[in-house]
């Protein structure tokens, strides 16, 4: 919970306010992730520097997009709660990377504020496709990735 807490002030610092409010991510939704095996973590000389959600199958989330379209419905996976302590640089790059390796078709979504995950996003290759809504019934911006032809093709 510690690197959530400092990817929660990094992200206030930095003009976004309005995501992973209301303490989400919960303990109980980590739980559930360690649980169901979609949670890993990004470790530096055993610290743990980072961590996201990742899951090859269907995201109800991302049933309905307005103001764009997915372009295609072949499987994906999805990247969910990546968040990182700060110590160490690249950490969602690293995380992308990985999670390219196993799917060929990745999505994933963040808030309009989060202009540092956007980038990230735009800068390993994912495009923007529109919005969609989360549990709490906010928008969040949506982004997809076709990988190079030798990733696995989540079939």
């Amino acid at each position: 919970m510690p690197v959530f807490d400092a990817a929660r002030s990094f992200m206030r610092k930095n003009g976004n306010m309005h995501q992973w409010t209301n303490g989400y991510p919960s303990e109980k939704q980590i739980m559930d992730d360690i649980t169901s095996g979609r949670f890993y973590l990004i470790s530096n000389n055993g610290e743990t520097v980072g961590c996201f959600c990742f899951f090859i199958g269907r995201e109800p989330n991302y049933d309905y997009i307005f103001d764009g379209e997915w372009p295609d419905d072949k499987p994906y996976g999805t990247i969910h709660r990546l968040a990182s302590n700060g110590k160490r640089k690249g950490i969602a790059d690293c995380c992308i990377e990985w999670c390219s390796r196993q799917c060929q078709r990745l999505r994933a979504d963040t808030h309009a504020d989060n202009k540092t995950m956007t980038e990230c996003l735009i800068r390993n290759g994912f495009e923007y496709c529109g919005k969609i809504y989360v549990e709490d019934g906010s928008k969040r911006n949506a982004y997809q990735k076709i990988c190079r032809p030798e990733s696995p093709s989540c079939q």
